[in-house]
């Protein structure tokens, strides 16, 4: 109802409907961008773009540089570029070793790039040198990696994931939607709830990010069958 008026205040001060329509979607992204974060940013993709050059100048230059080399990989996972970013991972990870949150993108890459059992045992080696990396979030990775082609892989990894405790309304958003796509309605709607209640105990610094996770969780919860699938 709120939104009529606005409309119909907006085209009576404009006097155009097609501007006020453009106008009132720019309002609702603007209080989204500032309250919500629903949407993406309109300016990121250009400001990637931007970094993603300077980045490769500055390599060009010093090509031993491991922070930008780093940068230049997760910018380029942004983007999807999975298979450009991995061997720039692997040449950060011959200098950091011991790096866990490393291994688990350059496992994430392998995944993404069809090289399932190469990013598997990336994953888990990030694991085992800290197993609360990223939160337990290489475990929803891996249960997503074999949802479609081994769902009795895909439901250990999501059990896994549970016994981390993480505290991300993320992941438990992300854990929801597996189990729906594995069947496991009745799981994937306690999964949807564990993250709103999350949501509604982090600390108010922390809810600003959280938030679209909430809702996108609360949307999820109401649109779950009543009755589990048989």
């Amino acid at each position: 109802m709120g939104k009529l008026f606005t409309f119909g205040l907006l085209w009576m001060i404009l006097g155009n409907p097609f501007i006020a329509i453009i106008v009132l979607l720019l309002i609702v992204y603007f209080l989204d961008r500032r309250f919500v974060g629903l949407f993406p940013s309109a300016f990121r993709p250009f400001q990637t773009v931007s970094r993603l050059r300077k980045l490769k100048r500055s390599l060009e230059l010093n090509p031993h540089h491991t922070s930008d080399r780093l940068e230049l990989a997760r910018l380029l996972m942004e983007r999807k570029k999975y298979q450009e970013a991995l061997p720039h991972l692997e040449q950060c990870f011959q200098v950091i070793p011991d790096s866990a949150q490393i291994g688990v993108e350059i496992g994430l890459c392998r995944l993404k790039t069809g090289q399932l059992q190469q990013g598997e045992h990336a994953m888990l080696e990030a694991l085992k040198r800290e197993p609360r990396v990223r939160y337990g979030e290489p475990y929803l990775r891996l249960a997503a990696a074999f949802e479609a082609i081994d769902s009795d892989k895909a439901l250990h990894y999501l059990e896994h994931f549970r016994t981390i405790h993480s505290s991300s309304v993320e992941g438990y958003y992300r854990l929801g939607w597996l189990y729906g796509k594995l069947g496991q309605i009745e799981n994937s709607k306690q999964a949807y709830e564990e993250a709103i209640e999350i949501y509604r105990h982090l600390p108010k610094y922390q809810k600003r990010s959280q938030r679209a996770w909430a809702l996108r969780s609360s949307f999820r919860l109401g649109l779950a069958p009543s009755n589990p699938r048989k």
